[in-house]
């Protein structure tokens, strides 16, 4: 490719060849371009051949030079020149010049703004004209003015032609380039007539509803469509065709896909329809955020109207666990009540976790791991898959060299799993089949849970955007969010989600999540427990001190401040709402800047998305209501932080 600049003298070079003047100003009648036979003919000087002189500079050389014969006010002449040009209209003028030459002066306005101007030195015609009258004494005056007449009408006519030739060749572009915009867009655009006939279309429609033609043109709505999807939007049409504009979404049966259509009357000059303009969209994916959203709003709904009683009973049920906690752990108790401890706490859990669950509708996504046994999680799972999968499809689990409780969210995990175990209930469908979930250690770093499925596997557009979310093989019927929330779950904790396809047949998803085994608990050391409810602070007390840990209390910010330069403090703990104007963050905040290196921690049972507990910033918290070994957890994980 030539530079800029060698481009630009090759193109100089060959405007100088052209044996008649030429210029070329732009919308703002600034020089952009001339030929060397311009400057010669008007005899002007180099400034006013330089890219960028204005018109008017050069009409006003010209007037004060003569070139338009005696004028009484320059100004004006001036002026009458530059706003002529302004109109950019086709001209064709002949006009004599002050040295006694004769010039042809043919402007036409170019399609990026402004005019080309060709200027051609006719006097030999003129000279020739003049001497066929004076020698030519068998032709009358009439007949010579004719031919004079003649040739001038002739050279107007080649100047129209040029005009319209250019006017041609820019209207060819035009349309060319609005076939290739309306190409480019992801929407079929189309024209009918008042008898549903295309006149027009962008060859569309077999994107945005499959199934369709692509060369419609000639064709009458149904025919392209097909009877039933013309019956669906026939009133559309014709209300368009009544004068009114109107926009709705209709579902193409044949794909699933939800089309939503903008139908416009045409008009001409006395405001009667001609035909519709057609404008239609494949908006699924926006149907499905539109429906995930509405969801997301109930569901923030549901947040705040639960919230309160929420933390009550949060409250309520710590206390429960703290006394059945406590029961359980006395020495030499009865079989029959340690039972009975076992199940109330058991059901205090199930109560803790579904409040768990009410308190994450509104809030960010947030993973809570605890002691867990994962084979008891799993066996939990395949009981609750039980009812949602037909007999024809089994369910196998297994475990590999996993002993001993593990620090998941076993919540979380559970959802994640029913995910996909509900996605290989679907891909295999009404067929017999199998769904294999294997749980394993990697390294000592991983754990790996995969789930398999005898169903036909993953496609390619599925293996790359599988785990993007709102994107579904199940057309409306599926709202794209199962495999995206997995791998945010996932990815929540450092691991990883990966799609495949087994050798065999069938699809694949591998979880990797990190390996956790519960370590020993943390050392005795002195806690500082801060809890305005007495029969709570007595249950933790309690619990802290099964740990080996020396617990002193306080029951606001005001005494824990007074009492946290004790000897030997290791960590403090507080609720989050105290009585007074100050807050558990307070309290965090003041002994940061007390004491940096003193381990500090929270609990609460504000819902997660509370704008408090959310100032908590890297203080851990603890949701309540707790268990002992929650409690337990919590400690240890807080230590490596």
């Amino acid at each position: 490719m030539q530079a800029p600049n060698v481009q630009s003298k090759m193109l100089q070079a060959g405007l100088n060849l052209i044996q008649q003047a030429l210029s070329i100003f732009d919308s703002d009648l600034r020089l952009v371009v001339c030929n060397r036979k311009y400057q010669q003919m008007f005899n002007l000087p180099d400034s006013l051949v330089e890219p960028g002189t204005p018109f008017e500079d050069t009409i006003r050389y010209l007037v004060l030079r003569g070139e338009y014969g005696d004028v009484d006010d320059t100004d004006t002449a001036v002026l009458a020149r530059v706003e002529q040009a302004r109109t950019f209209q086709p001209h064709y003028m002949e006009r004599a010049r002050s040295n006694g030459r004769t010039i042809s002066v043919e402007g036409a306005p170019l399609a990026q703004g402004g005019w080309v101007t060709v200027y051609t030195d006719i006097t030999e015609i003129k000279n020739q004209e003049a001497l066929l009258r004076v020698r030519s004494e068998e032709l009358s005056d009439q007949l010579l003015t004719h031919a004079e007449r003649l040739a001038q009408a002739n050279r107007e006519l080649a100047a129209t032609n040029a005009a319209l030739e250019e006017a041609k060749r820019e209207l060819m572009e035009t349309e060319a380039r609005t076939r290739l915009v309306t190409g480019m867009v992801p929407a079929h655009i189309a024209h009918v007539t008042p008898e549903f006939r295309y006149t027009f279309s962008n060859r569309k429609l077999g994107s945005v509803m499959p199934g369709s033609a692509s060369d419609i043109i000639g064709l009458t709505v149904a025919e392209a469509l097909g009877q039933e999807t013309f019956e669906r939007i026939e009133p559309g049409l014709r209300r368009a065709l009544a004068g009114e504009a109107n926009v709705f979404e209709t579902t193409h049966e044949a794909s699933g896909h939800r089309i939503r259509v903008a139908l416009t009357p045409e008009h001409d000059s006395q405001g009667h329809v001609q035909g519709v303009y057609v404008l239609s969209a494949d908006v699924t994916e926006e149907t499905q955020a539109r429906a995930a959203l509405a969801h997301t709003a109930k569901r923030e709904l549901a947040a705040h109207l639960t919230s309160g009683l929420a933390h009550d009973f949060a409250n309520l049920l710590t206390i429960i666990m703290g006394l059945q906690g406590r029961l359980e752990r006395i020495e030499a108790l009865p079989e029959e009540a340690a039972e009975i401890a076992r199940a109330t706490l058991a059901a205090a859990r199930r109560g803790g976790t579904l409040l768990d669950r009410i308190a994450r509708i509104s809030g960010p996504a947030e993973l809570h791991p605890a002691p867990t046994d994962l084979a008891a999680s799993l066996a939990d799972l395949k009981t609750m898959t039980g009812p949602i999968l037909p007999q024809a499809i089994t369910l196998d689990i297994g475990l590999q060299s996993l002993s001993g409780p593990l620090l998941l969210d076993a919540g979380a995990l559970q959802d994640a799993l029913l995910n996909l175990i509900l996605n290989a209930r679907d891909a295999i469908g009404s067929r017999p089949g199998c769904i294999t979930l294997t749980a394993r250690p990697v390294r000592d770093t991983w754990l790996e849970i995969t789930v398999e499925d005898t169903g036909p596997g993953f496609t390619e557009k599925a293996l790359a955007h599988g785990l993007d979310p709102f994107f579904t093989t199940k057309g409306g019927e599926g709202s794209g969010l199962g495999l995206s929330m997995v791998y945010d779950q996932t990815k929540l904790v450092g691991g990883s989600v990966k799609l495949a396809n087994r050798p065999g047949g069938g699809a694949s998803v591998t979880l990797r999540l990190p390996l956790r085994p519960v370590t020993a608990r943390v050392a005795p050391m002195l806690v500082l427990l801060v809890e305005d409810n007495e029969v709570i602070r007595t249950d933790v007390r309690e619990m802290l001190r099964a740990m080996g840990h020396t617990v002193a209390e306080a029951g606001s910010v005001t005494e824990a401040l007074e009492l946290a330069d004790l000897p030997g403090l290791g960590l403090v703990l507080s609720d989050i709402g105290l009585p007074g104007e100050a807050t558990g963050i307070d309290l965090m905040t003041e002994l940061a800047r007390r004491s940096p290196g003193l381990r500090r921690a929270l609990m609460t049972s504000l819902p997660r998305g509370d704008g408090l507990r959310e100032s908590a910033g890297t203080v851990p918290v603890l949701t309540k209501p707790f268990a002992f070994e929650e409690l337990s957890a919590f400690l240890a994980q807080s230590e490596e932080r």
